[in-house]
């Protein structure tokens, strides 16, 4: 039976090959291990084995797991990736070292008046509908794009890091397509800004795709904790 440190080794070795075949430096690539719907105990797991980057999408499961965890395992990098309704933006402010899923100015607002003066600026994320699909949040083109992130550049306990999405899995070559625009937008964003840094997409079932078009984190979670139980998650 494989462990978690079993899984996680593997999701790295997948991150180095992808990377080599993309002739990329491997180090360049973060992997950030999805834990939403697990429990502690293998957070504590693939924290033991070498993890730091944990990935959060509902706020009050989130929020327990901090503080459960903020003595024993001081040194997590916790990133919200989760949609934010602007009433519970407080806890990401309070709770969260990154928060991937930013769209809408009035968020960013929030979270820069909530975020306690005594810790770093939050990175963010822009997130983009990169498929257009109704089901999803992010902003839709090039230049809602670079207007949120002019605002966020006003904000200053905020710190724009870069951009993340949920590309559609509809083909191979849609897909494809998606993720090239991801990372010509990213391109255009790194011109303007020099924190940014981060380019977040990439899952389980498409992660050497996103690495080959420049991604420079992927969200891993199944592929390392197993299937999730979505029955008792608390957003």
């Amino acid at each position: 039976m494989t462990t978690i440190a079993d899984r996680l080794e593997l999701a790295q070795q997948r991150i180095t090959t992808a990377a080599k075949n993309s002739a990329r430096n491997p180090d360049e690539i973060q992997l950030l291990a999805v834990s939403k719907t697990k429990p502690v105990s293998d957070i504590l797991a693939a924290y033991q084995a070498g993890q730091r980057r944990f990935g959060e999408n509902y706020v009050q499961e989130g929020q327990q797991k901090v503080e459960a965890l903020l003595q024993q395992c001081p040194d997590i990098e916790w990133h919200f990736i989760g949609p934010l309704q602007s009433n519970k933006s407080r806890i990401v402010a309070d709770y969260f070292d990154w928060m991937h899923t930013l769209e809408r100015a009035k968020i960013a607002d929030r979270l820069n008046a909530q975020r306690p003066s005594d810790k770093a600026p939050l990175n963010v994320c822009i997130q983009v509908n990169i498929s257009g699909e109704a089901s999803k949040s992010g902003v839709v083109d090039k230049d809602s794009m670079l207007a949120l992130a002019a605002h966020i550049a006003t904000l200053p306990k905020l710190k724009l890091r870069g951009l993340m999405a949920i590309p559609s899995h509809s083909d191979d070559k849609q897909l494809a397509k998606e993720l090239d625009t991801m990372q010509q937008l990213f391109n255009t964003l790194q011109l303007g800004y020099e924190s940014v840094d981060t380019l977040s997409m990439g899952m389980s079932q498409d992660l050497e795709l996103a690495v080959a078009h420049g991604s420079t984190m992927v969200r891993i979670g199944s592929a390392i904790f197993g299937e999730r139980d979505y029955s008792a998650n608390a957003n």
